[in-house]
């Protein structure tokens, strides 16, 4: 396998002969075969009696940001562990609500909504609520790689946001249809 991860990182870094989207094709599996292995090396650390807040020093994180993006919680009403799945697409789809966020793109935020959070929004709530985050951090200078959280009835994506005087996170939760249930942008752990 790091071979394989050597070989995909040199083929995102060489470019030049190749096509722009040849570099984000390889880029994407390096990112995915990044995280596995992260997730992997995490799921070893603990099992070898590492604390979380261990594990959140070393990804400069706290303990509970680490326990979010890679811990396997137990449902206190069944004993099982939660799941990680997502609908397809989800990790996109929250990437993509808060790229229209800043690029004013309302009504395509509305159509990811369920019943009840469409009815609960609009497009100038939509554009009140970005333009409260552009007076607290600033503009959007980029946003991150998402990552899940695991619930047991829904599915959670936390999206980092790097504002240009502050970072916040994007959380959009998915509910069993596929449609967003819930989303916010809540300011980042210090």
């Amino acid at each position: 396998m790091r071979e394989q991860v050597r070989d995909t990182a040199r083929r995102v870094l060489a470019g030049a002969g190749h096509p722009p989207l040849t570099a984000v094709a390889a880029a994407r599996e390096l990112s995915a075969a990044s995280e596995a292995a992260l997730q992997q090396a995490v799921d070893r650390a603990r099992a070898a009696g590492h604390s979380w807040r261990e594990v959140g020093d070393v990804l400069g994180t706290t303990r509970q940001a680490a326990f979010q993006r890679f811990g396997r919680p137990v449902d206190p009403r069944t004993g099982l562990v939660m799941s990680r799945v997502l609908p397809p697409g989800a990790a996109d789809r929250a990437v993509a609500i808060f790229g229209w966020h800043d690029d004013g793109r309302w009504e395509e935020i509305l159509d990811q909504l369920n019943e009840t959070m469409r009815g609960l929004h609009s497009p100038e709530l939509l554009a009140h609520a970005w333009a409260t985050m552009a007076s607290l951090y600033g503009r959007l200078e980029r946003i991150g790689a998402p990552y899940p959280r695991p619930g047991s009835e829904d599915a959670v994506v936390i999206v980092p946001l790097f504002f240009e005087a502050g970072e916040a996170r994007g959380v959009v939760r998915f509910g069993a249809d596929g449609k967003v249930a819930a989303m916010a942008i809540r300011p980042a752990a210090p």
